[in-house]
């Protein structure tokens, strides 16, 4: 990738100016929104425009940077070399994070919660930029929202996530839910899913159909089918329909917190995380991206129309994704952010060891 967009931010970062670099999935292209003021901006109603930052706690409203300009460049062919075999990096008690798991495995038995996701902290030390790490991530991880946001009020989060929260273009939403997690293999064949797997997907769904049916139309929801991302397997099931543009905000706060994210009921696993987990997610698991952004869209579906250029128009268009495979960097150290939904069927020594697996994705570009 050209220098260019690069130096902007690194720039800005030098003169206390909020900024964002981010790539969407299967881009060829880093888009950069800057700031040119460090007032610290906050979502309101959802009308407003520019690149949203939102935490998981819905207490605390989403950040908002300002559109002041907006910069795109190519992403170069150059991909950074990886470390392929991870070592455990400093030795983490396990015994904190089971003690929560079975503390939740019991709530849900009771028939207090369905459904919780729970989630930790891993600090490393970092030897390399920022600005290399973000190349890393969005070189390795194509299929993924890869972004590089800095506020120098908040502080400075990178990430790479699988998960969409939301997109809209015009009147049509689309969304989904995301669940289950397997290894690839050496071989990258599809993998077998157990019965947790497809009950935790199942639920997230079943969740997701229920929370929309209501305040919106044509609703659809997709087949189930099996995801790669990075180096883990997903399941996935796409949900789309139309809403009312002015109840963006409505929309969004009815899938925020998501279940795979929170747990079910949501309101009783927001409150079983918060009182529990003994950190701030902080943006862990809140989402990110583009709100209420002018983009350029082609008015014709016709692929050979030879006219079709002279059909395109410029429509608001939000794309929001939830903050999945993330850390948050301060000075030379990464804090990385890792969970996993438990269920009644769920073993505390296996959930801590599915975080483990997760970290490795964050892990991989962190390392020289």
């Amino acid at each position: 990738m050209a220098n260019s967009l690069f130096e902007k931010a690194q720039s800005r970062m030098m003169q206390g100016l909020p900024f964002v670099l981010y790539k969407k999935p299967k881009e060829s292209y880093v888009k950069g929104i800057f700031q040119l003021s460090g007032t610290l901006h906050s979502v309101i109603d959802f009308s407003e425009s520019g690149f949203v930052f939102a935490p998981f706690d819905t207490a605390n409203k989403p950040v908002l940077i300002l559109p002041d300009e907006v910069f795109t460049e190519a992403i170069q062919s150059e991909k950074p070399s990886l470390k392929k075999n991870l070592e455990r990096l400093e030795h983490i008690d396990s015994k904190p994070f089971e003690s929560i798991v079975s503390k939740a495995i019991d709530s849900i038995r009771s028939g207090q919660l369905e459904k919780v996701v729970l989630s930790r902290t891993k600090d490393v030390s970092v030897s390399i930029s920022i600005f290399a790490i973000f190349q890393r991530l969005i070189h390795t991880y194509g299929n993924a929202f890869c972004y590089l946001w800095h506020h120098p009020e908040v502080g400075t989060w990178l990430g790479a996530t699988p998960e969409i929260l939301l997109k809209v273009r015009g009147d049509v939403f689309i969304t989904m839910s995301l669940a289950g997690t397997q290894l690839v293999t050496g071989d990258n064949t599809i993998p077998v899913w157990g019965e947790k797997e497809y009950h935790e997907q199942q639920v997230v769904t079943d969740y997701i159909e229920q929370s929309l049916k209501d305040g919106v139309t044509d609703l659809k929801i997709g087949n189930l089918e099996t995801v790669r991302a990075g180096h883990l397997w997903h399941l996935r099931t796409k949900v789309s329909g139309r809403f009312r543009k002015e109840k963006l905000g409505t929309l969004i706060e009815s899938l925020h917190p998501t279940p795979a994210v929170c747990g079910i009921p949501k309101e009783r696993a927001k409150k079983f995380i918060l009182e529990n987990e003994g950190y701030d997610r902080m943006f862990y698991t809140g989402y990110l991206g583009e709100l209420n952004l002018k983009n350029e869209v082609d008015r014709s579906s016709n692929s050979r129309n030879t006219e079709q250029k002279a059909y395109r128009s410029v429509m608001d268009a939000t794309a929001l994704y939830v903050n999945l495979r993330c850390m948050k960097l301060n000075g030379n150290r990464a804090t990385l952010f890792v969970g996993g939904g438990i269920t009644s069927d769920s073993d505390p020594w296996k959930e801590w060891e599915e975080t483990e697996n997760k970290s490795q994705t964050i892990l991989r570009v962190l390392l020289d």
